[in-house]
Protein backbone atom coordinates (compact mmCIF):
# COMPACT_ATOMS: atom_id res chain seq x y z
CA UNK A 1 0.00 0.00 0.00
CA UNK A 2 0.95 3.56 -0.79
CA UNK A 3 2.39 5.81 1.84
CA UNK A 4 -1.00 8.23 0.63
CA UNK A 5 -3.14 5.14 0.70
CA UNK A 6 -1.79 4.96 4.55
CA UNK A 7 -1.71 8.37 5.43
CA UNK A 8 -6.00 8.39 3.73
CA UNK A 9 -6.73 5.02 6.22
CA UNK A 10 -5.46 6.84 9.33
CA UNK A 11 -7.31 10.10 8.66
CA UNK A 12 -10.96 7.81 8.35
CA UNK A 13 -9.61 6.07 11.17
CA UNK A 14 -9.34 8.88 13.51
CA UNK A 15 -12.38 10.56 12.49
CA UNK A 16 -14.32 6.94 13.50
CA UNK A 17 -12.55 6.61 16.63
CA UNK A 18 -12.64 11.03 17.59
CA UNK A 19 -9.28 11.71 17.58
CA UNK A 20 -7.00 14.32 16.16
CA UNK A 21 -6.82 13.14 12.66
CA UNK A 22 -3.79 15.69 11.96
CA UNK A 23 -1.79 14.18 14.88
CA UNK A 24 -2.66 10.48 12.99
CA UNK A 25 -1.65 11.84 9.15
CA UNK A 26 1.65 13.16 10.54
CA UNK A 27 2.85 10.25 11.23
CA UNK A 28 2.64 8.39 8.05
CA UNK A 29 3.79 11.93 6.19
CA UNK A 30 6.99 12.17 4.59
CA UNK A 31 9.78 13.00 6.53
CA UNK A 32 12.37 15.83 4.80
CA UNK A 33 15.56 13.83 3.15
CA UNK A 34 18.62 15.68 3.04
CA UNK A 35 20.96 15.37 0.52
CA UNK A 36 23.22 18.27 1.67
CA UNK A 37 22.82 19.97 4.93
CA UNK A 38 26.59 20.48 5.94
CA UNK A 39 29.99 18.73 5.37
CA UNK A 40 30.29 15.50 6.75
CA UNK A 41 26.41 15.76 8.50
CA UNK A 42 25.59 12.26 9.57
CA UNK A 43 22.16 14.15 7.69
CA UNK A 44 23.63 13.66 4.33
CA UNK A 45 22.66 11.12 1.92
CA UNK A 46 24.32 10.45 -2.13
CA UNK A 47 27.59 11.22 -3.06
CA UNK A 48 28.62 13.75 -5.62
CA UNK A 49 30.97 10.76 -7.33
CA UNK A 50 29.05 10.91 -10.44
CA UNK A 51 31.47 13.79 -12.40
CA UNK A 52 30.65 14.05 -15.99
CA UNK A 53 31.45 15.58 -19.19
CA UNK A 54 34.71 17.62 -18.94
CA UNK A 55 35.41 16.36 -15.06
CA UNK A 56 38.52 18.45 -15.58
CA UNK A 57 37.31 21.56 -15.90
CA UNK A 58 35.36 20.90 -12.14
CA UNK A 59 36.89 22.24 -8.54
CA UNK A 60 34.63 20.88 -5.74
CA UNK A 61 34.61 21.77 -2.51
CA UNK A 62 31.97 20.49 0.00
CA UNK A 63 33.20 22.46 2.90
CA UNK A 64 33.21 25.86 1.90
CA UNK A 65 32.82 28.69 4.80
CA UNK A 66 32.09 31.29 3.14
CA UNK A 67 28.86 32.93 3.37
CA UNK A 68 27.02 29.86 3.37
CA UNK A 69 22.85 29.59 3.24
CA UNK A 70 23.06 27.84 7.19
CA UNK A 71 25.21 25.72 9.14
CA UNK A 72 28.97 26.12 8.73
CA UNK A 73 29.90 24.88 5.45
CA UNK A 74 27.85 25.04 1.88
CA UNK A 75 29.35 23.72 -1.44
CA UNK A 76 31.65 25.61 -3.97
CA UNK A 77 31.87 24.45 -7.33
CA UNK A 78 34.59 26.06 -10.11
CA UNK A 79 34.18 25.52 -13.70
CA UNK A 80 36.52 26.46 -15.65
CA UNK A 81 35.69 25.83 -19.08
CA UNK A 82 38.69 24.77 -20.31
CA UNK A 83 36.73 21.83 -22.38
CA UNK A 84 39.56 19.33 -20.68
CA UNK A 85 37.80 16.23 -21.94
CA UNK A 86 37.02 17.49 -25.14
CA UNK A 87 32.77 17.54 -24.33
CA UNK A 88 32.03 21.19 -23.98
CA UNK A 89 30.37 20.48 -20.59
CA UNK A 90 30.11 19.19 -17.19
CA UNK A 91 28.05 18.54 -14.45
CA UNK A 92 28.14 16.54 -10.69
CA UNK A 93 25.64 13.69 -9.69
CA UNK A 94 25.16 13.05 -6.55
CA UNK A 95 24.92 8.85 -6.34
CA UNK A 96 24.05 6.32 -3.93
CA UNK A 97 26.30 4.25 -3.57
CA UNK A 98 29.13 6.46 -4.75
CA UNK A 99 29.65 6.16 -8.89
CA UNK A 100 27.20 4.09 -9.08
CA UNK A 101 26.03 4.67 -12.86
CA UNK A 102 22.88 1.96 -13.03
CA UNK A 103 25.55 -0.74 -12.61
CA UNK A 104 24.17 -2.06 -9.24
CA UNK A 105 21.84 -2.07 -6.80
CA UNK A 106 21.25 1.08 -4.38
CA UNK A 107 19.50 3.87 -4.48
CA UNK A 108 16.42 4.90 -1.77
CA UNK A 109 12.71 4.71 -1.69
CA UNK A 110 11.84 7.95 -1.80
CA UNK A 111 8.05 7.62 -2.17
CA UNK A 112 5.83 10.58 -0.77
CA UNK A 113 8.31 13.43 -1.33
CA UNK A 114 6.58 16.23 -3.29
CA UNK A 115 9.43 18.34 -3.70
CA UNK A 116 13.24 18.26 -4.07
CA UNK A 117 14.27 21.95 -2.58
CA UNK A 118 18.10 23.49 -2.51
CA UNK A 119 19.64 26.77 -2.06
CA UNK A 120 21.92 28.67 -4.67
CA UNK A 121 23.85 31.45 -5.63
CA UNK A 122 26.30 32.30 -8.14
CA UNK A 123 29.75 34.22 -6.92
CA UNK A 124 28.75 37.36 -9.02
CA UNK A 125 25.74 36.49 -10.71
CA UNK A 126 24.18 35.94 -13.84
CA UNK A 127 25.63 32.37 -13.81
CA UNK A 128 23.76 29.95 -16.33
CA UNK A 129 23.47 26.18 -14.73
CA UNK A 130 21.57 24.54 -17.75
CA UNK A 131 19.83 21.67 -15.61
CA UNK A 132 19.22 20.67 -12.17
CA UNK A 133 17.89 17.48 -11.70
CA UNK A 134 16.70 13.62 -9.98
CA UNK A 135 16.97 10.79 -11.42
CA UNK A 136 18.00 9.71 -14.95
CA UNK A 137 20.53 7.19 -14.11
CA UNK A 138 19.92 4.43 -16.71
CA UNK A 139 21.42 0.87 -16.63
CA UNK A 140 20.55 -2.55 -15.31
CA UNK A 141 19.77 -1.25 -11.69
CA UNK A 142 17.93 2.31 -12.81
CA UNK A 143 16.16 5.53 -11.42
CA UNK A 144 12.65 4.52 -11.30
CA UNK A 145 12.31 8.77 -12.97
CA UNK A 146 13.19 11.23 -13.54
CA UNK A 147 12.88 15.48 -12.70
CA UNK A 148 14.08 18.95 -13.34
CA UNK A 149 14.55 22.35 -13.86
CA UNK A 150 16.88 24.53 -15.78
CA UNK A 151 18.28 26.71 -17.55
CA UNK A 152 18.45 29.29 -13.81
CA UNK A 153 20.21 32.13 -13.79
CA UNK A 154 21.78 32.91 -10.70
CA UNK A 155 21.62 35.50 -8.36
CA UNK A 156 24.57 36.45 -6.04
CA UNK A 157 22.32 36.30 -3.03
CA UNK A 158 20.93 32.65 -1.39
CA UNK A 159 17.80 31.80 -3.47
CA UNK A 160 15.52 28.69 -3.37
CA UNK A 161 14.98 26.40 -5.97
CA UNK A 162 12.47 23.51 -6.11
CA UNK A 163 11.90 20.44 -8.53
CA UNK A 164 8.48 19.43 -8.54
CA UNK A 165 8.00 15.71 -8.25
CA UNK A 166 4.32 15.69 -7.79
CA UNK A 167 3.03 12.50 -9.56
CA UNK A 168 6.78 10.74 -10.16
CA UNK A 169 7.49 7.31 -9.46
CA UNK A 170 10.33 7.58 -6.58
CA UNK A 171 10.68 4.10 -5.64
CA UNK A 172 14.24 3.98 -6.63
CA UNK A 173 16.57 6.58 -6.48
CA UNK A 174 20.10 6.11 -7.66
CA UNK A 175 21.02 10.26 -8.89
CA UNK A 176 19.90 11.91 -6.13
CA UNK A 177 20.93 15.49 -7.20
CA UNK A 178 22.76 16.63 -10.02
CA UNK A 179 23.96 19.76 -12.04
CA UNK A 180 24.95 20.43 -15.51
CA UNK A 181 26.41 23.66 -17.60
CA UNK A 182 28.27 24.53 -20.63
CA UNK A 183 30.46 26.66 -22.23
CA UNK A 184 28.62 28.17 -25.08
CA UNK A 185 26.70 29.72 -22.39
CA UNK A 186 30.11 30.33 -19.75
CA UNK A 187 32.24 30.99 -22.04
CA UNK A 188 34.65 32.10 -19.05
CA UNK A 189 33.56 29.69 -16.55
CA UNK A 190 31.36 29.60 -14.18
CA UNK A 191 31.60 29.89 -10.11
CA UNK A 192 28.60 28.94 -7.79
CA UNK A 193 27.54 27.35 -4.47
CA UNK A 194 24.53 24.56 -3.49
CA UNK A 195 23.26 24.54 0.39
CA UNK A 196 20.85 22.86 2.05
CA UNK A 197 19.71 20.10 -0.81
CA UNK A 198 16.99 17.78 0.16
CA UNK A 199 13.80 16.07 -0.14
CA UNK A 200 10.14 17.49 1.47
Amino acid sequence: MSKRGLALIMVLAALVLGLPAMSMAEEGAFRPFPVYSDENSPDNHFYPSGWMGDYSDINYDGACMENPHSGSTSMKIVYSADRSQGAGWAGIYWQNPANNWGNRPGGYDLTGASRLTFWARGEKGEERIEEFKIGGITGEYFDSDVAGIGPVILTPEWKQYSIDLTGKDLSSVIGGFAWATNLDNNPDGVTFYLDDIRYE
